[in-house]
């Protein structure tokens, strides 16, 4: 073992390569807290830099059965109520390796927990907090997400005094009495250290982030080579441990997705843990560098037809409305679609592309939409999207500039069936447009909700908003009184908006009632926001805000022939 003084100087080494490794100690005063992201037990996202307009924030580490725990958490909550109109945000953290989120979510119900609980699942908050016993306390000033005090509940009162005021803390530990939190890989550093580039982080990184982060790709960077990955080594750590890559927001807690795109626990552990012990080469090939992947145009290979949109010249800088375009089918006779592509001409304005035809002023029939890291649209076998002849295709295209004008050319591809199939590939909108969200707010709730009056089978599901959207969730209200979580994003995000394809179907009987809800912030917090001073109306601009949630399904029993589209 080193002493304090090559303790330090180690983590400081760390800190000047870019890797700051994860402690093996308890978190000690004047340590910086790195940023995370974690779930509570309520299926709520919270991210501690966030919370960067408090004047404190308190952590408890909170474990079921432990009486020091639920102690400490009666403690804290009485401290908030004094402490919270002052700016004191109080959370607590379950790095326990036995407790689901629902035993949590019961431990909290009988223990009279009020705090959210985040379910730190992955140990790795909990190991780079240095958490040893449920029931210690950290006081975070955000002034810099510095540790001001780490130990008892009953000295957090002191020491929050103290950072509300801008004053030192004077007793900034002591000692703690609670039960042992079991992480077994912070005992096994020097494994973390062994783990192959070669076999298991370059493969990983090949399949989950290469599709974007490479030649041609809509990622910033390209992940061609171990140097280049070296390089970035602290970003991906902070990505990874904030979700915000790969990119997918789905709440793992419901439902399974078969265009999931993120990685599994044991992959973010040990990719984490990877560059928590200093990004290590080690021996092998260097597989990024010897990729020779031939990336297709189009994925699905070369389609029936190709919907050319007209060209558009994105200006380097500005606010560009919507472009509203309309391009006449070509073809002379119906025909039944059974997948969909778009190849964008310029990926890095494009954002997004909602797509439909039929009608004059805007398309009856949803086609499909895109969106980054889109993948193309396949409908499930034994259904299909009419598309009759002499119609017109509608594309809502929305371009963001980036500091350089560039013309865009976006093509859409579309894929025919042979026959006409079983069933219609229907769509079921979720929409309020009667939404009002009050300037200044954090966390505004908004909903819509549909019926199905048929026996129907579900397929997708998918919610979007803009800019001010923070998180939705679908949730079905049964006949005979049940409710089921479909589909919970905790953090939505405007610039991936994903449809989450079911790996299993799921059956809704007649009389299901969806619920669509969508939660707003129109705060200073939201990084993106366009105007937190602004009452905000529905519109289809992004200044604006929508409800809308798309439900892709269809019926179980066809009740006549499939001939036309629609109910």
């Amino acid at each position: 073992m080193g002493s304090a003084n090559s303790m330090g100087r180690m983590r400081l080494t760390l800190t000047a390569l870019g890797l700051v490794a994860a402690q093996a100690i308890a978190a000690s005063p004047g340590d910086v807290v790195d940023n995370f992201r974690l779930v509570d037990h309520k299926g709520e996202s919270h991210e501690l830099y966030y919370l960067s307009d408090m004047k404190a924030v308190v952590l408890l580490a909170q474990g079921n059965g432990c009486k020091a725990s639920n102690d400490a958490a009666v403690a804290l909550q009485a401290l908030r109520a004094k402490y919270q109109s002052q700016g004191v945000e109080f959370l607590s953290i379950n790095s326990n390796p036995g407790d689901s989120r629902e035993a949590v979510a019961a431990e909290a119900s009988k223990a009279g927990i009020e705090l959210p609980v985040l379910v730190d699942e992955l140990q790795l908050v909990g190991e780079s907090l240095g958490l040893r016993n449920n029931g210690e306390v950290l006081v975070v000033n955000p002034q810099g997400w510095k540790v001001a005090y780490h130990g008892a509940s009953s000295a957090v009162g002191e020491a929050l005094d103290a950072v509300v005021s801008g004053a030192p803390v004077k007793t900034a530990v002591t000692k703690v009495v609670g039960c042992a939190i079991r992480m077994p890989e912070r005992d096994n550093r020097a494994a973390h250290a062994r783990i192959s580039y070669e076999k298991t982080i370059a493969p990983m990184l090949a399949d989950k982030c290469v599709t974007c982060h490479r030649t041609g790709g809509i990622g910033p960077w390209q992940m061609t080579s171990y140097q280049m990955v070296k390089g970035f080594a602290p970003m991906i750590r902070e990505v990874v441990r904030t979700e915000r890559m790969p990119p997918w927001h789905a709440d793992p807690h419901y439902g399974a997705f078969s265009n999931d795109r993120s990685l599994t626990n044991e992959q973010a552990k040990a990719l984490v843990h990877w560059i928590e012990s200093g990004a290590p080469r080690g021996v092998g090939k260097d597989p990024l560098l010897e990729m020779k992947k031939d990336w297709p145009e189009w994925q699905l290979g070369k389609p029936d037809l190709v919907v050319a949109m007209p060209a558009f010249t994105v200006p380097a800088t500005g606010v560009i409305p919507y472009q509203m375009v309309k391009v006449a089918n070509t073809l002379d006779h119906d025909v039944w679609v059974r997948a969909i592509d778009f190849l964008p001409g310029e990926r890095t304005v494009l954002h997004h592309i909602i797509a439909s035809v039929g009608g004059e002023q805007r398309g009856g029939t949803s086609l499909s939409n895109y969106v980054p890291g889109a993948v193309p649209l396949q409908i499930p076998t034994d259904n299909g999207i009419l598309l009759p002849k002499g119609t017109t295709f509608h594309f809502q295209m929305h371009y963001t500039p980036s500091g350089k004008e560039l013309t865009d050319v976006t093509r859409m591809g579309l894929y025919f069936m042979k026959d006409a199939p079983k069933y219609n590939y229907r769509s079921s909108v979720f929409i309020n447009p009667r939404l009002k969200i009050p300037a200044n707010t954090k966390a505004h709730v908004e909903t819509a909700t549909q019926t199905f009056k048929r026996d129907v089978l579900i397929f997708s599901l998918h919610p979007h908003s803009h800019f001010r959207g923070r998180a939705a969730s679908f949730v079905a209200h049964y006949p005979d009184g049940r409710e089921e979580m479909l589909l919970n994003v905790p953090r939505y995000d405007f610039n991936w908006q994903s449809t989450y394809e079911l790996t299993q179907p799921k059956v809704l009987p007649a009389g299901t009632k969806v619920v669509y809800t969508t939660v707003f912030d129109n705060s200073t917090q939201n990084k993106a926001n366009p105007d937190p001073n602004r009452v905000v109306p529905w519109g289809e601009q992004t200044w604006d805000e929508m409800v809308f949630g798309v439900i892709r399904y269809r019926n179980l029993v066809e009740d006549t022939a499939v001939a036309s589209a629609g109910e």
